[in-house]
């Protein structure tokens, strides 16, 4: 755990009519991981790096192996903090200098601090779900399924998350969706019926969404908070919110869990729609000019949805909430939001469907930053 102290720390450095903009910042001191971590954190969340006297704002300090000191400072000498940060490795003292910087120039928290869920292929045939920092460094497997793994999502918490296995049990393979806890690392079989297994969106308030085909349509389903495949506690059954033989997938809660966005067809045509979580009629969200939209994820402000377009390739594309007109951004797939409701996170692909590589979007810049490139092909993030 680093320790932060300040001997200055000054309020009144955030940017001013800027919304949109690449904010010029200097780095100054730094040295080697240091001052590479320093400069991808902050471009991720909307600066440029620029020498100092091209600068808005400069940070200047130093490091050492366990430690380092951070002075921000604006082009007109007005002082933002000056900040000693110490105890642990130097990635993690950077993206903490880099959450300060943020903080203090647009008041708004920043992300370096936040994990990913992701799937890799690790064989023929077979991929696990890993979790790695934000920046896609330090990743780790979490799973041993040696099959096919897709979606994973986080627990509103983040204690753990659920995710779709093809894993072989007692001789036969299906699609299962399984519940992953982070703290114990126990894995339960959370959804195994007959045919699609998959979803496992989990609102606030602990209910679990499903795309499942067990009644012959796949359609969307609730399982109410504690309900379990094996043993069902309380009695409580799955209820049913669609009965449609169109496909749907991809489904995501909105922030405050009244509504379920996920994507379907409505006469043919790939459409958007949400529903409300005690069950009633679809809403279709208008996506205006979008082109076959899928993969919605909603941002945690609630204020837009971000999803894939397929128009030739694969987009990244953003809609309010409401619905309305789309704005297209880059290439890419697997859309995901970060916790600012700024930044999304998602998959590129690179000479193939197995070489997928992991981007970030700076919605407001529209700046991309690749994160490292893994020996196996990535997909489907999920950001913490």
């Amino acid at each position: 755990m680093f320790v932060m102290a300040a001997s200055t720390w000054a309020a009144g450095l955030q940017v001013q009519g800027n919304v949109g903009k690449l904010i010029p910042i200097a780095l100054t001191g730094y040295q080697g991981q240091v001052a590479q971590v320093l400069a991808f954190d902050l471009e991720v969340m909307g600066c440029k790096i620029v020498p100092e006297g091209d600068a808005a704002f400069v940070l200047n300090g130093k490091n050492g192996p366990n430690n380092l000191t951070g002075v921000l400072s604006d082009n007109a000498g007005n002082f933002g903090f000056n900040l000693n940060i110490n105890g642990a490795a130097p990635r993690v003292l950077a993206h903490a200098l880099s959450n300060a910087t943020i903080k203090a120039i647009t008041g708004h928290k920043g992300i370096a601090h936040t994990r990913i869920l992701y799937t890799m292929k690790t064989g023929k045939n077979a991929w696990e779900v890993f979790q790695s920092d934000f920046d896609g460094h330090n990743p780790v497997a979490l799973t041993n399924d040696k099959s096919i793994v897709q979606n994973p999502i986080w627990m509103p918490d983040h204690s753990g998350l659920f995710y779709t296995s093809w894993m072989t049990i007692g001789g036969l393979q299906n699609t299962t969706v399984v519940k992953h806890d982070l703290r114990t690392g126990k894995r339960e079989v959370f959804s195994r019926y007959k045919g699609l297994n998959t979803g496992g969106a989990m609102s606030p308030n602990g209910s679990v969404a499903l795309i499942l085909s067990k009644s012959r349509s796949t359609d969307v389903y609730l399982a109410p908070p504690n309900w379990g495949f094996l043993k069902d506690i309380k009695g409580e059954k799955l209820s049913r919110l669609t009965r449609s033989r169109e496909e749907k997938s991809s489904p995501t809660w909105s922030p405050d869990g009244q509504w379920l966005c996920f994507h379907t067809l409505i006469g043919g045509k790939h459409t958007l729609v949400k529903i409300p979580a005690s069950g009633g009629q679809m809403v279709a969200i208008p996506t205006k000019g979008a082109f076959r939209p899928t993969q919605p994820s909603w941002s945690p402000d609630g204020k837009w949805i971000a999803f894939t377009q397929q128009r030739g390739g694969f987009q990244i594309g953003v809609v309010p909430a409401t619905g309305g007109n789309a704005k297209i951004y880059c290439e890419g797939e697997d859309p995901a939001w970060a916790a600012n409701s700024r930044n999304i996170i998602f998959t590129r692909r690179a000479g193939g469907v197995n070489k997928k590589r992991m981007a970030i979007l700076d919605v407001p810049t529209e700046q991309v930053k690749m994160l490292p490139a893994f020996t196996g092909g990535v997909g489907q993030p999920a950001w913490q």
